[in-house]
């Protein structure tokens, strides 16, 4: 009895617990930071205004820059060579296993209500719990034709509205991922052309072609950016942004030249903003290296939920509350393979002022660099030779068969363009770049630190994509990792 009555006691003196938040979460496709936010020349007005109101991280990044890849990490909180997905799933590739812990397993056990609209792209699909997702077939994938794109926001204030417990709803939006459509249902009103824009920075290439791309893919931005403001009135509407954490990210940079598929920064490089709306404090710009491997663990730190031991990413709680998060001192990357076309794998480290890629198989032709010429920017080595400089011109070139290591200064040379692998002045710079990449490989366990698995994944994938091109995952369990899982160890 004496117990019970302290019990109520405690209970009485400590209060109700606090409500849990909300978890609006929006996933945009392929483009990184050209925001009107991060100072691209294009209005973002209603992400601006998300930005304005929460915390903007300057330097985030994703662990590959591919979608089933990125999208794995985000969930499970691991880096592909960890979970398996190494390539696009779409393409068959998967995570190891099933029982693998992720965001919606561990917020659903928590009483979260977990819902996803758009496109989930990872394998297999049942290793997630959803406990609600639209019927529309439209709605439940990729969307690339952008069809019925106000039904998201109807589905998603449906959602919003009838859940009871707290929610985390994960909105995909299919832009800016190719087709980069210019308008779609008047959307944006008034879309540019290439007399209006110049061609992304990256790619230190600004003839037409390469501008009108650019254009249509800040058509795509603007039209995002009009389906997020409508999606954050909504919630607005439903009485519900008070206790709702708002986060955004892009899934990886823009399919273009030195940007999606590459461990490039215009691959690597993301938006990400968090808006919290219990907080009233105002914009906040984090400088900070940030990974969307943190979103895992800053989703349970949200909910009140222990982190794992074995997860690499850190909680960006304490950058929402105005304090000092962790810092990272070096982040970490990695490239496989997208479909069957372009294996190739790499690894990459960056701190605040270098970044070092190491090409595990120098001695071969990297495939995705003549695929993404021919079939994603429809452009050829005639056309770089001719619009570029020369310094610029050896560049693309040394892309399509890399020497083993690259080394960027990239308070220098923030487009990466001159390699200092063989500067005689940078050799310190280098073998500390090398060590600390070594170093995390083996803390992560990476399989590729072994060339000839590396080697066996290559050949498998390049066989495999040479043969029709046909949509079949290359068996490479047997060699991609140690007997047991990170998360399963004791």
């Amino acid at each position: 009895m004496f117990q019970i009555i302290l019990s109520i006691f405690i209970a009485i003196l400590s209060g109700p617990e606090p409500e849990r938040p909300n978890i609006l979460f929006i996933v945009s496709e392929d483009n990184g930071p050209e925001l009107g936010c991060y100072g691209a020349p294009i209005k973002t007005p209603n992400l601006d205004a998300l930005a304005a109101r929460g915390v903007l991280f300057e330097k985030a990044f994703v662990p590959q820059a591919g979608c089933s890849q990125s999208r794995a990490s985000f969930l499970t909180g691991l880096y592909p060579h960890q979970n398996g997905q190494i390539g696009l799933a779409t393409w068959k590739y998967s995570m190891y296993e099933q029982d693998i812990p992720n965001v919606t397993k561990s917020l659903h056990k928590a009483g979260y209500t977990t819902g996803i609209i758009g496109k989930l792209h990872v394998n297999p699909e049942d290793a997630f719990v959803f406990d609600w997702q639209p019927e529309d077939v439209d709605l439940r994938g990729s969307n690339f034709k952008r069809k019925k794109l106000n039904k998201y926001i109807s589905e998603a204030t449906a959602f919003m509205t009838q859940s009871h417990k707290p929610f985390y709803l994960q909105v995909n939006f299919p832009d800016a991922h190719e087709p980069f459509l210019p308008q779609v249902d008047g959307v944006p009103t008034r879309p540019l052309n290439w007399q209006n824009v110049e061609a992304l920075p990256y790619m230190e290439i600004n003839d037409s072609t390469l501008r009108q791309q650019t254009a249509d893919y800040y058509n795509c931005l603007m039209r995002l950016d009009k389906y997020v403001g409508d999606l954050l009135d909504a919630l607005e509407k439903t009485g519900k942004s008070k206790n709702t954490i708002v986060v955004y990210i892009g899934d990886h940079g823009a399919d273009l030249l030195r940007g999606k598929r590459t461990c490039y920064e215009g691959g690597l490089r993301i938006p990400m903003i968090i808006a919290d709306g219990r907080s009233n404090s105002t914009s906040k710009r984090d400088s900070n290296m940030v990974s969307t491997l943190d979103l895992y663990p800053t989703f349970l730190s949200l909910a009140g939920l222990k982190i794992p031991e074995y997860l690499p990413g850190v909680s960006l709680e304490p950058s929402l509350n105005g304090e000092e998060g962790e810092v990272r001192k070096y982040l970490f990357a990695e490239y496989h393979t997208h479909s069957n076309h372009d294996p190739y794998p790499q690894r990459c480290v960056r701190n605040e002022r270098y970044k070092l890629i190491h090409n595990l198989l120098p001695e071969v032709e990297n495939p995705g660099f003549n695929y993404t010429l021919d079939h994603v920017v429809q452009y050829t080595e005639n056309d770089i030779r001719k619009n570029a400089d020369s310094t610029i011109w050896k560049a693309y070139i040394n892309m399509k068969k890399p020497q083993e290591f690259e080394l960027y200064d990239l308070e220098n040379d923030p487009h990466e363009f001159n390699n200092l692998a063989d500067a005689s002045n940078h050799l310190e710079t280098l073998e500390l770049m090398k060590s600390k990449l070594l170093e995390w490989q083996k803390q992560t366990n990476d399989p590729m630190i072994d060339h000839e698995i590396a080697r066996k994944v290559f050949d498998a994938i390049n066989t495999t994509g040479t043969r029709e091109k046909e949509r079949t995952m290359v068996p490479y369990f047997d060699w991609m990792y140690p007997e047991k899982m990170v998360w399963k160890r004791p």
